[in-house]
């Protein structure tokens, strides 16, 4: 199983060359494995499109916000989404117990990735690498 964080989804959502271009080829060669996301990252997204159409000061740009945010439920209705359950959160239990200088939303991420015993993919690798037995790797850096 092959999961996406944010970086990776918003290449794919954006289309943006090169990085789409590579992460696609890469994704295609492991096509046997599943690819999906979590819903920590759907949270990380929504958010993010949220506090745009909150701040949005035209009409215009509110109603293009709203339409990004269209887009967005669109997309992740043609992704699994894992859900943050009853062993992810065991493991985020145990992660805080390392006191790992890490974000919530990291951690949960992580956590949700060690439960499936997956491998994630983000660029962020500074941060997960500091996650014991956490199979990550960047695919578009």
């Amino acid at each position: 199983m092959i999961i996406l964080d944010t970086d990776h989804l918003t290449a794919i959502q954006r289309q943006a060359e090169p990085a789409y271009t590579s992460l696609l080829a890469r994704l295609r060669q492991g096509s046997e494995r599943e690819v999906c996301t979590t819903i920590v990252n759907v949270e990380e997204q929504l958010r993010g499109w949220l506090v745009v159409i909150h701040r949005a000061k035209r009409i215009e740009q509110e109603i293009a916000a709203y339409q990004r945010l269209h887009k967005l439920f669109s997309f992740f209705g043609n992704i699994p989404v894992l859900d943050f359950d009853e062993q992810a959160a065991g493991q985020l239990t145990s992660l805080r117990s390392l006191r790992l200088r890490l974000g919530t939303m990291e951690l949960k991420i992580a956590a949700v990735t060690l439960s499936r015993n997956a491998l994630l993919l983000s660029r962020n690798l500074n941060d997960f690498r500091r996650v014991p037995a956490l199979q990550v790797e960047d695919w578009i850096g």
